[in-house]
């Protein structure tokens, strides 16, 4: 079997391509894999490093805003579709594959309409809750539309072949038991708190978490597990200055980056995050009770879209960033981590709506697509 894959732009687009690319080569090992991405995206280094040869093309998307710059460039990118359109062609006819499948991202556009027009079976994962312009505008082509969410399906402008299949999730977060992860970490009977804002940090996060975290620096009400992020190097010294002594307590762990997070994620009793795709993906699985902060800087404010869908569950709590204050933060947390009954309430809806068999589910679609073409 010889696959395309397209996506990129963030990690959120690529991540679900590699695990649905990894599964496909566990089931078959000799199955033929190539992942079109932009040129100089991200997946540039990704795909390589996951073990998967990779082709690119170059795209960028539109300017919403009025103005001749944002003119000229919308000029640049019309000559980019067309140009991108011609070139996932080529490098489609020279493949030869069986199927395309895209997860998001400007340059999917390009490839599976590329794909379609040569009679490619496509299909595309959505992995949030308000799906992205690319994946609304490819529907209407898909053999299948997955979603990782069931939210989504009403915000597609039509009625399309839609599978609910979740995102995929790595096998490590799926393994890790909580028990066993506590004694990893020297951690004991009294509530965890896990709280990050991404890779890069998220400064009012970070500002609203401090007032909490240099309370349980002397109280040792909480454990608490915290990355600043890229940008935030200041937090220690702003805890410092709260009068934490981050040497002596004990129960904080307070790092810049989480490079265990199946382990960090299964001690956990609560967790306080942004809500990308994967993040609640992964939570979900996990029965993790959640305090969600969207990033209100991502494309048709997806984050928040993402974050309701659990809110209306009652398995998170969401406070928008408009709304942050370290006072609104502290509160939310001592309400779910000083409730035992709310913590198994919200951890128990959180597990309802987690769907750990993803991967398997979209390999099966595939398979059913790529014989659905062979019997044509």
């Amino acid at each position: 079997m010889r696959l395309i894959f397209a996506g990129g732009g963030t990690a959120g687009h690529i991540n679900p391509a590699l695990a649905i690319a990894g599964y496909v080569k566990e089931k078959q090992p000799d199955a033929e894999i190539l992942y079109i991405g932009n040129k100089g995206g991200m997946e540039e280094r990704l795909v390589p490093q996951a073990g998967f040869e990779f082709k690119s093309v170059s795209v960028q998307g539109f300017r919403r805003k009025i103005s001749f710059k944002s003119l000229k460039e919308n000029i640049v990118t019309v000559r980019k579709a067309v140009k991108s359109t011609n070139d996932a062609k080529k490098i489609i006819k020279e493949f030869k594959p069986d199927i395309c499948i895209g997860t998001g991202g400007y340059v999917s556009g390009p490839v599976l309409r590329a794909a379609a027009k040569l009679g490619i079976p496509i299909l595309i994962h959505e992995q949030n809750a308000y799906p992205g312009i690319t994946n609304k505008m490819l529907a209407k082509k898909a053999a299948r539309v997955m979603l990782a969410m069931p939210a989504a399906r009403d915000k597609f402008k039509g009625d399309y072949n839609f599978a609910d299949t979740g995102n995929p999730i790595r096998g490590a977060i799926l393994k890790e038991e909580k028990s066993s992860a506590r004694k990893k970490l020297g951690l004991d009977e009294r509530p965890v708190i896990l709280s990050f804002g991404g890779s890069l940090g998220a400064d009012n996060i970070n500002k609203a978490l401090a007032d909490v975290i240099a309370r349980s620096a002397k109280d040792g009400k909480y454990q608490h597990i915290h990355a600043y992020g890229q940008y935030g190097k200041w937090f220690p010294g702003l805890l410092k200055e709260k009068g934490a002594d981050l040497d002596k307590a004990k129960n904080l762990d307070i790092r810049e980056y989480i490079n265990d997070m199946p382990v960090c994620l299964a001690a956990a009793d609560v967790v306080v995050a942004r809500a990308g795709a994967m993040t609640l993906s992964e939570i979900q699985v996990k029965g993790k009770p959640s305090i969600l902060i969207p990033s209100p800087n991502v494309a048709e404010n997806h984050q928040y879209h993402n974050a309701m869908a659990l809110v209306n569950k009652k398995a998170a709590i969401m406070i928008e960033e408009k709304d942050l204050t370290p006072e609104k933060l502290t509160e939310a947390i001592d309400s779910l981590a000083a409730s035992p009954e709310r913590l198994a309430e919200y951890s128990e809806n959180a597990k309802k709506m987690g769907i750990a068999n993803a991967s398997e589910r979209i390999y099966d679609i595939i398979m059913e697509v790529v014989s659905e073409k062979d019997k044509k």
